[in-house]
């Protein structure tokens, strides 16, 4: 990984472009950026003024199954859908969506490799590895570079991932707030978010009481999807549970 301090005076990431975004969700000040270390093109997406109170900050892996078909193996696409409404809601924050993160960062085609073997029942986890490839190559640094970029020194983050909270203080980000972003689990996607939770170390507590991803069959039929779960009208409006401190 590569802290701000080893990038030199201009830093690895560039503004390069800017332009108001009108979406369904409200109007988004959208600002590209590009990675020069990695050649990636990154966007954030900017709602309100994020500097008279630490914003509430979504860094966002790309994910077209998930973000763009609207896949449900994965939880993506609706984490994405709520932290834009919940942005909003608040009056001010920002989304950074970046990219080379396909499959956390494996990349497309290697991605659908990896999902035909969960059809056959290996994990998220297993999969990557069966390629011959990283469990997660992702980096979060170049969000850190964009933050400071936009005088976001301070954010409230919504995430669920360790591992970005991590990247984020090493960078001289201060995270005040740590806000869950859950997604109720359905018969698609609880294997792959047990395993998550199981092996990556994601914080998913709308999982507690349910099957271990290792006796969760992928064809497994759980019934979870009309399981009396107590967060799961507020999953589907895209309104995170109470914030835990860090």
């Amino acid at each position: 990984m590569t802290n701000l301090a080893d990038l030199g005076q201009d830093g690895a990431v560039a503004r390069v472009a800017e332009t108001q975004l009108p979406t369904a969700y409200g109007e988004f000040r959208a600002v590209g950026y590009l990675d020069r270390r990695l050649g990636h093109e990154h966007v954030a997406l900017v709602y309100g003024d994020l500097t008279r109170y630490p914003p509430l900050t979504r860094v966002h892996s790309e994910c077209l199954t998930g973000d763009v078909f609207g896949s449900t193996r994965c939880e993506c696409g609706e984490q994405l859908d709520a932290a834009l409404r919940k942005i909003v809601a608040e009056g001010a924050g920002v989304l950074i969506y970046l990219t080379g993160h396909e499959g956390r960062g494996i990349g497309l085609m290697a991605k659908l490799q990896a999902m035909r073997l969960q059809e056959e029942g290996l994990d998220t986890v297993d999969a990557n590895l069966a390629l011959g490839l990283p469990v997660d190559a992702r980096e979060f640094d170049a969000a850190a570079e964009i933050l400071h970029d936009l005088g976001a020194h301070s954010i409230r983050l919504l995430s669920n991932n360790p591992k970005k909270l991590e990247s984020l203080l090493r960078n001289e980000i201060r995270v005040i707030e740590r806000v869950p972003l859950l997604v109720a689990p359905s018969d698609e996607n609880v294997r792959y978010l047990t395993t998550k939770r199981e092996r990556m170390d994601h914080d998913l507590p709308q999982l507690d009481g349910l099957p271990s991803a290792a006796s969760t069959s992928p064809k497994d039929s759980t019934r979870l999807a009309s399981a009396a779960l107590p967060f799961a009208a507020e999953a589907r409006e895209g309104s995170p549970t109470t914030p835990d401190s860090v």
